[in-house]
């Protein structure tokens, strides 16, 4: 019996290293492996009816964990933590984490922000341009794209932070801040933008910055060795939201379209208000990703110049070597072929 028990060891041992090096080798992703959690925002945008229908799920057979947060800088967190794969972020925080040296890419452009992120001054606050924010109380997500578009305004107008007080605060909180009169001001996106307005004059938008050379863009990230195992993933995702954004583009939706009501209920809006909200955006087809204006060398040039001036502001301690390392077209590339 100690012969054999001797004998079958060496036998026992090649299994088991079988089975070590089955599992160390790379592959084609495992059936459990299949899931992935995704963080994303409020924006009104027409993802949200392709995260209702359930069709990515469908097509790549992926579980997926969706996890709505505040604010880009809550996103950004959350990857890092190694708990989200997947998120959605604005230039402002994805640059930020750039520089921070989190090994993220930058797969597609969301959307462009154009006039969908608007300061807002409250009705009788006596504000009328940005010069007049002085000794005012403004709210804005910290380290989001309002937030870097209120630094360059008030940069602008000869003001600085010091000159204003600047409250950290997540959309809901706005919202509820507004409603109380605890603020003067908001730099803000739909739906909370949409409420405000009610009550408020719009001083400056997203659109305006822009066109003085600081373009501001929601994206979304990857982990990047997460995308090096699921490929495949990242491709069929990818041409399902340019699918729907391009039947958006086609056919704007109405109030009382199905695609409304799905992206009302995810993003806390009303009905009423989605069809203006997605009218604000700008969203690149799949062609126009991989140009240079986007993923083809304009994210990578949008980071930088982003980052700097995020560096300039205290907002970011260091400036990574090369932004470029964060953006990839890959998969914009597969999806086209």
């Amino acid at each position: 019996m100690t012969s054999a028990g001797t004998q079958s060891r060496p036998v026992a041992l090649a299994v088991l290293m079988a089975l070590v090096l089955s599992v160390l080798a790379p592959g084609p992703v495992r059936a459990a492996d299949r899931e992935v959690t995704f963080a994303h925002q409020d924006m009104v945008v027409p993802f949200r009816a392709l995260m209702a229908s359930g069709a990515i799920e469908k097509a790549t057979g992926y579980t997926i964990h969706w996890r709505k947060f505040g604010g880009g800088g809550d996103v950004i967190r959350a990857m890092a933590s190694g708990g989200v794969q997947i998120g959605e972020a604005g230039s402002s925080p994805i640059a930020a984490a750039a520089s921070q040296g989190l090994d993220i890419q930058l797969f597609w452009i969301l959307d462009e922000i154009a006039d969908a992120e608007q300061l807002v001054a409250r009705t009788g606050s006596g504000v009328r341009g940005v010069a007049d924010l002085r000794g005012k109380r403004i709210a804005v997500p910290f380290v989001s794209t309002a937030h870097y578009q209120l630094i360059a305004a008030l940069a602008e107008a000869g003001l600085t932070q010091a000159d204003v007080t600047i409250l950290n605060m997540r959309p809901p909180e706005i919202a509820a801040a507004w409603e109380r009169g605890d603020i003067d001001a908001t730099f803000i996106w739909d739906p909370v933008l949409a409420r405000v307005k009610t009550s408020g004059t719009v001083v400056i938008s997203a659109g305006d910055i822009a066109r003085r050379g600081k373009a501001t863009f929601d994206g979304l990230v990857v982990d990047r060795a997460w995308a090096a195992r699921n490929r495949d993933f990242l491709v069929t995702l990818v041409k399902l939201i340019a699918d729907q954004d391009a039947a958006y583009a086609a056919k704007p939706w109405g109030e009382g379209a199905p695609e409304v009501t799905a992206v009302a209920q995810i993003t806390g809006s009303t009905p009423a208000e989605v069809p203006a909200s997605l009218a604000a955006y700008r969203f690149p087809a799949l062609a126009a990703q991989a140009s240079p204006a986007w993923l083809g060398g304009g994210a990578a040039k949008a980071l930088t110049e982003t980052a700097a001036f995020l560096k300039a502001q205290g907002r970011v301690q260091a400036l990574a070597p090369d932004y470029g390392r964060f953006v990839t077209g890959a998969y914009v590339d597969a999806a086209r072929k």
